[in-house]
């Protein structure tokens, strides 16, 4: 069975274990946590970061290379786009934007400050820095988010990898307390549409005692029942 490394809560955790469920893969969650890693961590994952994943005798790092390396193994149903180059770039163009840009300037920041700086490292939250992103990066960001969406999915007309990692790292976003601004009413209806999927469901209702156990906001989801 395929067992998938890493706090089923990090956004990159979530992108592998949300590409086995729409593959059909049956698969077990090792929770590691990158601050606390378990003996023999620094063999599975050179970086220290998560994902890892174990598939039979082959051990994989880094969330792009696992779906990629699932995709290649298990081609139906697809996630990335096979018959036009232009879909296909362009899906591994939005899946690194949203694996950089998106985790990094915003997602990580504010996960950060809001999280593991007050209940994992014992630190002050820096206001500071949680203003300058809402009010200075995550515009810009998401701003570029809403000009890429013109349908259901992001490209090709179906859901694929691009959707799985914008969506995991907007599923973050929600997990702190924040609301897709007014300002970006695409990108708060594509959330809204998608979070329904029963993949994403799924993963959810697995990852549910970690949100818990964090403290999270998990209102978003009863939102998504009622709307």
């Amino acid at each position: 069975m395929l067992k998938i490394y890493g706090v089923p809560i990090s956004v990159h955790t979530r992108k592998a274990i949300v590409a086995a469920i729409e593959k059909n893969l049956p698969y077990h969650n090792e929770p590691v946590i990158p601050f606390k890693p378990p003996a023999g961590w620094d063999r599975l994952s050179p970086t220290g970061k998560i994902p890892v994943i174990s598939d039979g005798d082959l051990d994989l790092a880094d969330s792009s290379v696992i779906c990629a390396y699932l995709e290649r193994q298990h081609p139906a149903p697809p996630l990335y786009p096979a018959g036009n180059t232009r879909d296909h770039v362009r899906a591994l163009w939005l899946e690194e934007y949203a694996d950089s840009t998106v985790f990094r300037d915003v997602i990580h920041g504010l996960f950060f400050q809001n999280v593991i700086r007050p209940k994992i490292l014992g630190q002050a939250t820096d206001e500071a820095a949680i203003e300058t992103i809402q009010n200075e990066v995550m515009p810009r960001v998401f701003g570029y988010l809403e000009s890429q969406i013109a349908g259901e999915y992001l490209v090709g007309g179906q859901f694929g990898i691009a959707d799985v990692a914008v969506i995991s790292n907007l599923i973050n976003y929600h997990y702190l307390g924040y609301r897709i601004d007014p300002r970006f009413p695409k990108l708060g209806a594509y959330f809204t549409a998608l979070i329904r999927r029963p993949s994403l469901a799924r993963a959810l209702a697995a990852e549910q005692a970690a949100a818990a156990g964090m403290g999270l906001d998990r209102g978003f989801i009863d939102e998504r029942a009622a709307a």
